[in-house]
Order: structure tokens, then C-alpha cells, then sequence
């Protein structure tokens, strides 16, 4: 008996031996988040597995460790430096965050992970790039690729949601969304994300409650080689919407998993939004790009009230502090064109049957018209919404002349047709919203925005729509 619990004890030892020396791994990549002229987030998740394959169970499971970012100026990296050693443990999913400060202005600067420890450094990964948001005093080009709604249910099983082709082949399932590589052709500055990253509702049958699912949503979204090859070298802003926050049309109302404390904690948790372990730094913010452009990101589900109240003064998305907020800096900004990145629309139309949006008149319409009503009254001009949560693509005028642009569904499978102006089951039934545009069939795609400078120096805004393969759709131009 003595000889068997010594022989089980070397076995065992042995096992332990093995897990420790186990090769540990960054299946998602890495992301750059919050760009500035001086600063960014870099972020990754050490995991078990090399991916892009997941577990029997449809998940990349994380790996305890320490890592380090290596950054420099040169591709090569001469002269770079090296973060803090990082520690990655359960209770943050095994993510890894640290802040990049001092940087210059409009410098491209390249970093890759370090993975190892402070005695034995270890291995090095691929070389992945940001460049830095070009100083105020000049007139450098901009260009950003917005989209949202990434349905990754539908994707992988072929079922549209909605009313959209499927179009995704066993090769898009392997590598991830075509629009990525889209998008990646026409080399942008950043990406914005409007909400939607991840579905925890998805597949309908098997919504995601528990911490574990939830996470799981993220892992098998952000494994897939296109993403990682994208944001390899495009930096990167997140807005949340419903379907990233907890479900469908969600408010912050009931005890349902997720709850709303969960939601808000998670996509923190999970993208370079905030230093790592910032709960209580507002999620809405805005940051001047340009000269001429400005850009807010609104956060539409922290502070909302109940969708079922009904609409009037007291009912609001945005809250007192984030209204007040968006209304001093609308007001102290000197930028020409002024973007509202909205997670949901404001001027639509959207569908009669909704109340979770500015379009709905059992929503929160109140606060939408007093909102133009008061750009008109400051007289604060050239402000454009682009918004998230609808997925289809279109230019709609309000009567108030604030223009919004719908950025769609990232992927096909999630395109629907939606509602025109005048239609009787819309929230414009009388046909007072004037739309330029509204694209002819469903399709994955999504907005792409250029900021340049043409002949005399005169600066343009440049608008497009484009499907997922890239194809231009629709344009505008905008000039002061």
C-alpha cells in the first residue's frame, strides 16, 4: 500500500510538472484601444490553446501567467521599451491591460507581446501596430470604418436573423467575417464599434446567463484569424448596446441574467475601454480627431430609465449628468462637424413596435425632439449622428435637418430590409423624414468616413456605405 501512494504521488508530481510547463498562448491577438495623441490601451488574454480551433465545448480557455508588451518606433524594434510584467489570473478573465503614455503625435508605433517572466522573458509574438491621433495644429487626413452587430449565432449556423442572404462559407467560418478583410484594405486609422460586439442571447435556446457563458461569447468572436489580422494594426474604440449588455431592447430593470451590474462590469472587463479594473470612469467620453472633427461616444444603457414609462420629460436614455455633459461640450467645441457615435438611433425611421429607442414613440422620443430642439436654439450646426443597433444601412434627414447615418449589420446573416419614411408600420408614418438613402437589398457592410483636405486647402468629410466585400454603395460629401 506504502509503495502505491508513493508511485501515485510521482504520478501526480509528474502531472504537475506538466501543467506548469505548459505552453501558454494569445489565441484572441491583441487589441489597441482608446487611441490619442499621446496615449493608448493595449490588451491581450493569455490563453491555453493556440486557436483559432475551440474546445469540444466552443470555448478558448485562458492561461495563468505573465506577460509583457515590447513597443518602439521602429518596425524592427530597435531601442524598445518594455511595459510592467502583467499577471493574468481567472478573476480577469486571464486579460492582460496596461496604458501606453508619452507617445508622440501621429507616430505609427509598433508592439508585440512578450509572453514569459521578468526572469526568463520568454517568446516574443507577432508584430502588431497603432499610430497615434495626429496633432490639432495641421490638417492631417483621417479615415475610420464604423459597424456594429456582429451576429455570431447566425454566422456559424447559417439561420439568418432576420430577412438577410447567408452567405458565409465553411472558409468565412474558419477565418471570421469577410468584412474585416474588407475593411482592412482600406487601411483606416481606427475602427469604432457601435454596440452588438457579442450576442449573450444567441442561440435562442441557450442564452448565455452564467459568468462563464458570457465570457465564452467573447473568446469565440475574437479568435478568428480575419479579426485578429485586422486590429493587428487598427486601433479601436467600443460602445455597448442590448445584446452586449445583457438581451434584446434591455434596460436596466429585473434581477433576468445578466443583470445589469454584470453587463456593465463585463464589456469593462472585456475591451480596451478603461484601464484594467476601472468600474466607475463614465463610458461615454469624446475625442477631437481632426481639426475639423469632433467625435462623442454615448453610452445608451447605464443610465437609462425603464423602457415601459412612459414617454415624456422624466423618461430618458442618457441620464441627467450624461445629458448635461453632452450639452457643455456640444457647446465649448470649435470642431466643424460634430459626430454622435449613438448605440441606437435617433432619427430613424425605426419599427412602430420598439420603445427602446429616440425613435419610438412609446420610447424616448421626448428626449430626441428636446435634443434638436435645443441644437437649434444654441444654434450648434454640422451635427451628425452615426448610429448602431438598426441593421440596415440608410441616410435619413430629420425635420429639424440633423442628418444620421445607419452603419448596418457587420455580416450578412444579420442584414434585414427595415423601415422606409411613410411606411405605416415605421416610426414615421406620415413620411417626414426626408432619406437620401436606403440601400435597395439586405447586406453585411458598414460605414466608411474620410476627413481630407482637397484644392485651396478647403477640408471635406466623406461618407460611404459599403457591403461587405467592400463595394461602394453610397457616398456623400460635406464641405464647411
Amino acid at each position: 500500500m506504502k509503495r502505491f501512494r508513493i508511485g501515485r504521488l510521482v504520478v501526480w508530481l509528474a502531472l504537475a510538472n506538466l501543467l506548469c510547463s505548459a505552453p501558454v498562448y494569445h489565441a484572441q491577438g491583441e487589441l489597441a484601444g482608446e487611441i490619442g495623441p499621446t496615449s493608448v490601451l493595449l490588451q491581450s488574454r493569455l490563453t491555453a490553446l493556440p486557436g483559432p480551433e475551440l474546445t469540444p465545448d466552443g470555448d478558448i480557455p485562458g492561461a495563468a501567467g505573465t506577460a509583457a508588451f515590447e513597443w518602439s518606433e521602429q518596425a524592427d524594434f530597435t531601442d524598445a521599451k518594455r511595459t510592467a510584467w502583467l499577471t493574468a489570473t481567472p478573476e480577469n478573465d486571464y486579460i492582460i491591460r496596461t496604458t501606453l503614455e508619452g507617445l508622440s503625435p501621429g507616430r505609427r508605433y509598433y508592439y508585440r507581446l512578450q509572453l514569459g517572466t521578468p526572469e526568463s522573458p520568454g517568446r516574443h509574438g507577432p508584430t502588431r501596430s497603432f499610430k497615434t491621433l495626429a496633432p490639432l495644429d495641421g490638417a492631417t487626413p483621417v479615415s475610420f470604418c464604423m459597424g456594429n452587430c456582429m451576429h455570431y449565432s447566425a454566422f456559424m449556423s447559417g439561420i439568418a436573423n432576420g430577412d438577410g442572404p447567408v452567405t458565409a462559407t465553411e472558409e468565412d467560418k474558419r477565418l471570421g467575417y469577410r468584412v474585416f478583410a474588407a475593411m482592412r484594405m482600406l487601411r483606416p486609422d481606427f475602427f469604432i464599434c457601435a454596440g452588438d460586439a457579442v450576442y449573450y442571447d444567441f442561440p435562442k435556446a441557450h442564452p448565455a446567463k452564467t459568468l462563464p457563458e458570457l465570457r465564452q461569447k467573447w473568446h469565440e468572436q475574437f479568435r478568428f484569424p480575419r479579426l485578429i489580422e485586422f486590429f493587428s494594426d487598427c486601433p479601436t474604440y467600443w460602445a455597448k448596446d442590448d445584446h452586449d449588455f445583457r438581451f434584446d431592447d434591455a434596460d436596466r430593470e429585473g434581477d433576468e441574467a445578466p443583470t445589469a451590474k454584470t453587463g456593465e462590469d463585463l464589456f469593462r472587463e472585456q475591451l480596451p475601454l478603461m484601464p484594467q479594473g476601472d468600474k466607475d470612469t463614465p463610458t461615454y467620453r469624446t475625442v477631437r480627431i481632426h481639426p475639423r472633427v469632433q467625435l462623442w461616444f454615448l453610452e445608451g444603457r447605464d443610465y437609462r430609465s425603464p423602457n415601459t414609462l412612459p414617454d415624456g420629460p422624466a423618461k430618458s436614455i442618457w441620464g441627467a449628468q450624461q445629458k448635461a455633459w453632452l450639452e457643455k461640450t456640444l457647446r465649448e467645441s470649435h470642431a466643424t462637424w460634430k459626430l454622435l457615435i449613438s448605440p441606437t438611433p435617433m432619427v430613424g425611421p425605426d419599427r412602430k413596435s420598439k420603445n427602446d429607442n429616440h425613435t419610438n414613440p412609446r420610447g424616448f422620443r421626448h428626449e430626441a425632439d428636446a435634443f434638436f430642439a435645443w441644437l437649434k436654439q444654441e444654434r450648434i450646426e454640422n451635427v451628425i449622428i452615426l448610429s448602431g443597433d438598426r441593421h440596415w444601412q440608410y441616410h435619413s434627414i430629420h425635420p429639424s435637418g440633423v442628418e444620421e447615418f445607419s452603419v448596418g449589420a457587420l455580416n450578412d446573416e444579420n442584414s434585414i430590409l427595415g423601415e422606409y419614411p411613410g411606411q405605416p408600420t415605421s416610426t414615421d408614418p406620415q413620411g417626414k423624414i426626408i432619406q437620401p438613402y436606403h440601400y435597395k437589398e439586405p447586406t453585411g457592410g458598414f460605414l466608411h468616413v474620410e476627413i481630407a483636405t482637397k484644392a485651396h486647402d478647403q477640408d471635406i468629410l466623406r461618407l460611404y456605405f459599403r457591403d461587405d466585400n467592400g463595394n461602394l454603395l453610397y457616398q456623400i460629401e460635406k464641405t464647411p
